[in-house]
């Protein structure tokens, strides 16, 4: 098998209230196990099998919709669990909070912008803040779409992505998507979300 589905790196409860156990444990040992498995069945016996899921999304063009949709869901899946955590929250500091602030004035008017992204999207999909030529941008995908890919109307490394497919929300707060963002802020991983920034630039 090219690709595992990875461990979480707490309980599934250990997001609640916020986001409940069962939609965590569906979304994780459920949804995001078929996208991995079916992502090995798409490249099985293929040049892909021994690629980087990276590699694969930057020549996504070049290949099926079934390896586009798993390949998505596989890595978009992996960047959410990174950069969610309990007893996370608060807002980001050091060279994240002032590249934020540069481009957007301010973590609330971020914030504010990020939710219009991730309200917005129609159907499933997703939103996510990337670094674009050294500089933060937001955006969002249809379906399991990322911009890493080369079809992505907005390319850049995504550092904060988050999930609006129905899956991720449903149990808890059925058609209320709103509710639901403003609940996942409250365990956003913002060291993570450096880290992943520090990487991009």
């Amino acid at each position: 098998m090219a690709f595992t589905l990875p461990n979480l790196n707490y309980e599934y409860n250990a997001l609640e209230p916020h986001i409940d156990a069962r939609t965590m444990e569906i979304h994780h040992s459920k949804h995001h196990a078929a996208y991995t498995n079916n992502l090995n069945a798409a490249i099985q016996g293929t040049e892909w099998e021994s690629k980087g899921i990276e590699e694969i999304l930057k020549n996504i063009s070049k290949l099926s919709p079934a390896v586009r949709n798993n390949g998505g869901g596989f890595y978009n899946h992996g960047l959410f669990w990174e950069i969610i955590a309990p007893n996370a929250g608060a807002n980001p500091s050091g060279n994240l909070s002032e590249a934020i602030d540069k481009k957007f004035g301010s973590i609330d008017n971020f914030k504010k912008d990020f939710t219009t992204a991730a309200t917005t999207r129609f159907g499933s999909g997703w939103a996510w803040l990337i670094v674009q030529g050294g500089e933060l941008a937001i955006c969002s995908t249809p379906n399991q779409d990322n911009p890493l890919m080369d079809i992505a109307e907005v390319k850049g490394t995504p550092i904060l992505g988050l999930d609006v497919w129905e899956h991720a929300y449903y149990l808890n707060y059925q058609n209320r998507r709103p509710d639901y963002i403003t609940a996942w802020w409250n365990v956003v991983n913002w060291n993570e979300v450096a880290k992943k920034f520090s990487a991009a630039k």
